[in-house]
């Protein structure tokens, strides 16, 4: 059921107003989170999204050391204070006039006033300076004194060390002041360098936050510049109608920009980069108009490959070699014909990716998931890896494959059978005795 919004009996008001407009004297915020604070956690919750795999460990591990702080707010309404100051006049007056009533009557109040309103604070600075584990400690130790005094006083214990207390010959025990007093100086020894250790901690934690906050701003300023690449290669292969034009000078400027790039960024930034540029058909060979060098479309919305003249728009070349792509996200990415060797690829997720006539000589392909990615073209009888001198032959497969020498494929998840034997015939020797599953039977045909 719905209420009419004409209906003739309104609401009544709130019967607490007045109770809302006579607050408390002593207003102390219990809101443990700072306008500070709040502003560092949207802050945080803004970064989160753009945060790589990479840094997310470390940044779990950076903040799990941290102590909420919550710093109360003390608020003394002015009607308190006044009273506190009357309290403190009534106490001089009795002193004046030698008045014991009023003496006594201004000591209580301003007492009871002072720590109404030191209070808060006082909660404050327990909490500040004491975790809840030290105050339990506190309150455990107290009451364990408390408990062993009471035993003493009240089961006759301190009565027997009285008297056998009264026997011992004090002038030959003097010597124990000696002893208490080293005792003394020993105790002041070991707080201060509990002091001292309370300062390292601080100053740990601060770096650690200082750190944290340097690599956060760092993430915002690296994905800022992968956005104004990714517009920037946008403007220079689309017209004003949208088509994809990529004159000679054109695709020089963006692989300068692509090189430049990939030398500023982290791996997960590469990766980034990688995908687009993929997805995008920037790096596919495309069939070309002989004369004006425009991309082919191929009929059915998309552009025509030509896997042996075509013109990519950005030739990766050897701008990953020796990179560092471990732990990242490549699937779906055109690989093909570029140079990693000694790139770090362990633990990437390289699912359907092309690898053919890829430079992947002493590359580290460890507990990487390779299922469905494409080591070369043709049958696995004939494929064989890139050549200097020789064409490649997409039909039969002869020097399409990949450059597999020396890699590293120790655990690597979702090897298909062709990959494998692929692999095994021309990793070479040292290389074969990290694949899964083993190279047995199968012919090592690089030689060597």
């Amino acid at each position: 059921m719905t209420i009419a919004s004409n209906s003739s009996h309104p609401p009544k008001p709130e019967t607490n107003i007045d109770k809302d407009l006579q607050p408390d004297d002593f207003d102390a915020s219990e809101n443990g989170l700072t306008s500070e604070g709040l502003a560092a956690q949207q802050a945080l919750s803004a970064i989160s999204s753009l945060q790589s795999p990479q840094h997310t460990n470390a940044l779990k591990q950076a903040t799990s050391g941290f102590k909420d702080i919550s710093h109360h707010q003390l608020a003394v309404k002015p009607r308190a204070l006044l009273f506190t100051l009357l309290a403190i006049a009534l106490t001089f007056i009795g002193i004046a006039i030698n008045n014991s009533f009023l003496g006594i009557l201004g000591t209580l109040t301003t007492l009871v006033l002072s720590v109404a309103i030191l209070l808060p604070w006082l909660q404050d600075v327990v909490q500040e300076w004491f975790s809840a584990q030290e105050r339990t400690v506190l309150v455990g130790l107290t009451g364990l004194l408390v408990a062993i005094c009471g035993l003493f006083r009240f089961t006759g214990v301190e009565n027997g060390l009285l008297r056998w207390g009264s026997k011992i010959n004090w002038d030959i025990a003097g010597t124990l002041a000696d002893w208490f007093g080293a005792l003394g100086q020993i105790s002041i020894a070991i707080i201060a360098v509990y002091v001292a250790w309370r300062q390292y901690v601080i100053s740990k934690d601060l770096t650690i936050q200082q750190n944290l906050l340097t690599v956060q701003q760092n993430i915002i300023t690296q994905q800022q510049t992968i956005d104004s690449y990714f517009q920037g290669v946008s403007d220079l292969v689309l017209d004003e109608e949208g088509l994809l034009e990529d004159w000679p000078q054109e695709r020089a400027i963006a692989e300068g920009r692509t090189a430049a790039i990939f030398s500023s960024v982290d791996g997960s930034g590469k990766a980034k980069i990688l995908r687009f540029l993929s997805r995008s058909k920037l790096l596919t060979p495309l069939k070309r108009d002989r004369r004006l060098g425009r991309a082919i479309l191929d009929g059915i919305g998309g552009y025509a490959e030509d896997l042996l003249e075509g013109v990519r728009v950005i030739d990766l070349g050897v701008m990953l070699a020796g990179a560092d792509l471990s732990n990242t996200d490549l699937r779906w990415t055109d690989l093909s014909e570029a140079n990693l060797v000694r790139a770090n690829l362990s633990g990437c997720d390289l699912v359907k990716a092309n690898l053919s006539r890829t430079i992947l000589y002493d590359a580290d392909l460890n507990n990487s998931d390779l299922n469905g990615v494409r080591f070369f073209y043709g049958s696995l009888e004939k494929a064989s890896p890139r050549s200097r001198n020789n064409p490649p032959n997409y039909e039969t497969g002869e020097h399409t494959g990949a450059v597999v020498e020396n890699a590293d494929f120790r655990n690597a998840q979702r090897m298909s059978e062709s990959t494998r034997q692929y692999c095994c015939a021309w990793c070479g020797e040292e290389a074969r005795r990290t694949i899964p599953g083993g190279c047995e039977g199968i012919p090592n045909k690089l030689g060597r």
